[in-house]
């Protein structure tokens, strides 16, 4: 891991390009010129992160303007409100700037209690507070480099893994942390600039070696890990008001807190009267068994193209796979592959935009488990175009993808 070693004549300076890379990068604007004014971040970015591969970084760059689309995510500052758990009990939060002007964020993951987050909370909120996080940053390197009259972006990440415990190797929640990281660097490459991690206990190692072949060579180069003798390097990069006091700062709440508790979340325990099991989301949904080693189909019936087929599901205490089919000429054409859900964990929600008219199925997938039932608890919804409730209501979820390699690695444990 990397020591702190920072020079202060470089550390504002960009890797500058190359002739091959400057040929790369006006190749690669003038091709995607259709689609530059839909994303607001830098376009040298997705190259960089595609090792200047004009090809794969075209594909990198319109595969995240549609999932912008997709996600709403040009309106998310203005219009998403975190759901109350979330609020009150999600951990982390941004807390002044580094030396370089970056915007710095603490992360408190050994008071995340990410079991009960998951068990109160839709997956696609996850993915939209990261989104919303990512939004922020790049509204706030605008507002640093007008101040500073220089360029400024990147992230400063503290990850402070204090009184962190086994409960970190929990498999759904490495998972859901890895589908996080990958919409990040999918959507906003190159956005981390530094993860200092402090405290990390002997664990790390182990948590280091799973999230690794997600990471690319690049973010691996800038990792910083310290124990508890981190001051620092903390210090090399932040100056002391800008680093909160219980990290050997000056920066503290207005009244006085060392711990800036107004500005960083500091998690802890969720009462158990946040989880859906214990809502009316439960009475909501329609019930079901899905048999051993057999799969259900669920139809709904489209009437007008460009209408909104919207979903939610969970089942009790084990997992189970799902896709969405339309039946054509009696065949059932696939439109999201069956994949394995974490549904017994978290509620997950999708939705989907039928371009066409006919009949859609979700299927719920049990051929795996031959010695065991699921039961299952849905709602299906279709919201024809000028149902505005949709607009505000539901967007569409990535498909849940979780890298293969990994997802193959996990299916054991589940």
């Amino acid at each position: 891991m990397n020591e702190s070693n920072v020079n202060s004549n470089n550390i504002y300076m960009k890797k500058p390009l190359t002739a091959k890379e400057e040929h790369a990068l006006q190749q690669f604007k003038e091709i995607t010129k259709d689609v530059a004014d839909q994303i607001n971040y830098d376009l040298e970015k997705f190259l960089r992160a595609r090792c200047f591969d004009v090809q794969k970084a075209e594909q990198m760059l319109r595969n995240s303007v549609d999932f912008r689309k997709t996600m709403k995510v040009n309106t998310l500052l203005k219009d998403y409100k975190q759901p109350e758990v979330m609020r009150k009990y999600l951990t982390g939060g941004f807390c002044g700037h580094a030396k370089d002007g970056s915007p710095v964020r603490v992360e408190l993951f050994g008071n995340l209690d990410l079991k009960g987050l998951m068990r109160s909370t839709k997956k696609s909120d996850f993915v939209k507070n990261k989104l919303h996080e990512c939004e922020w940053t790049v509204s706030d390197w605008a507002e640093q480099s007008k101040k500073l009259g220089r360029p400024v972006d990147g992230m400063t990440v503290i990850c402070d893994m204090a009184d962190i415990g086994t409960s970190a190797l929990w498999i759904p929640g490495i998972k859901l942390h890895l589908h996080l990281v990958k919409v990040l660097e999918d959507n906003y490459p190159e956005m981390l600039k530094r993860l200092l991690v402090i405290n990390a206990p002997l664990i790390f190692p182990l948590l280091h070696k799973i999230a690794r072949p997600l990471l690319s060579e690049d973010t691996r180069q800038k990792l910083y890990v310290k124990g508890d003798n981190y001051k620092n390097l903390l210090l090399s990069f932040i100056d002391a008001e800008n680093l909160p006091a219980c990290y050997g700062g000056m920066l503290t709440d207005p009244d006085g807190n060392p711990n800036c508790t107004t500005m960083i979340g500091q998690g802890g325990p969720v009462p158990e009267e946040f989880y859906f099991e214990n809502a009316d989301l439960k009475e909501q949904m329609q019930s079901v068994t899905v048999p051993r080693a057999g799969k259900i189909y669920i139809g709904a019936k489209v009437d007008r193209s460009l209408s909104v087929l919207s979903w939610e599901f969970q089942t009790e205490d084990h997992d189970i796979e799902f896709g969405l089919f339309y039946e054509e000429n009696d065949n059932y054409i696939p439109i999201i592959p069956v994949t394995r859900a974490d549904s017994h964990v978290v509620t997950h929600d999708g939705t989907y935009t039928c371009d066409k008219v006919g009949k859609y199925f979700l299927c719920f997938d049990n051929t795996y488990s031959w010695t065991r039932s699921k039961q299952l608890r849905y709602t299906c919804e279709v919201y024809e175009p000028d149902q505005t409730i949709f607009s505000e209501d539901v967007t569409k979820l990535m498909k849940d993808g979780d890298i293969k390699t990994l997802t193959e690695k996990f299916k054991s444990h589940n």
